[in-house]
């Protein structure tokens, strides 16, 4: 276990960043599957996967249901993902993921939230070198799992060397190269492993302390950028509070 087990120790957050709107995020990521591979969790490895992560944010049946149903009666082909970055205030580095329809409107959205934090948003790739992207996957933990046999057997599909275990929940999470996304959700469901869910994420190399005053504003920052629908989840290089 290393640098990305410690930061999420410490701000004892589930994931990476500040979380905005769950269930409508979660949502568009099963309007997403279902257009690319159709409503069977069967036959779309990509829903499989989102579904596993609805289920660990405890996101209700019917909801997980409905969502699938409506996706089947829309055109979502028009989303995007799209990642702003840029500085938020007292130097902090701030990533921000993004569903949406509408660039235009996503991309001043974001920007008026950086200007009126003092901010200022900054080119794709600017902020590259602060953070590590990563993919994430999260599953059950079988009996008698010899999790570093289990690690140096997955380093072969694109997995990394540390990795998490939440003991209370019975769930290890493992992290490895986003281009290796597919084929680790292979290797993962053909070990027979329950509730594998997937994601994104960006991993902070270099964390910027702050003080209480500035940790505040930071966050209030972050709380409007949530406010949009569009906002997927917020990242920051902030060092989590001692």
């Amino acid at each position: 276990m290393g640098r990305a087990f410690e930061y999420r120790k410490a701000t004892k957050l589930k994931r990476w960043g500040h979380m905005a709107k769950t269930f409508t995020r979660l949502g568009k990521q099963i309007a997403i599957a279902v257009k690319a591979g159709g409503p069977e969790p069967e036959n779309n490895p990509a829903l499989r996967s989102v579904i596993a992560v609805c289920k660990r944010e405890n996101m209700p049946k019917d909801n997980i249901e409905r969502a699938i149903k409506n996706a089947m009666g829309k055109d979502q082909s028009d989303y995007k993902t799209m990642t702003y970055e840029g500085y938020g205030p007292h130097g902090v580095a701030v990533f921000v993921d993004t569903l949406t329809d509408n660039p235009t409107r996503t991309v001043a959205d974001v920007r008026s939230v950086f200007n009126k934090f003092s901010g200022n948003m900054g080119t794709m790739g600017s902020l590259a070198f602060l953070f590590d992207h990563k993919c994430m996957f999260t599953f059950k933990k079988k009996d008698g799992m010899d999790m570093d046999d289990f690690i140096l057997e997955m380093i072969d599909f694109g997995v990394d060397e540390d990795w998490e275990e939440d003991e209370e929940e019975g769930t290890v999470t493992i992290y490895g190269d986003p281009k290796s996304y597919s084929e680790i959700q292979k290797q993962l469901e053909g070990m027979g492993l329950e509730d594998v869910g997937g994601e994104f994420t960006y991993i902070p190399n270099d964390l910027k302390e702050v003080t209480p005053e500035q940790r505040e504003t930071i966050n209030k920052m972050i709380e409007k950028m949530e406010e949009f629908d569009d906002v997927q989840t917020v990242y920051t290089n902030m060092a989590p509070e001692a």
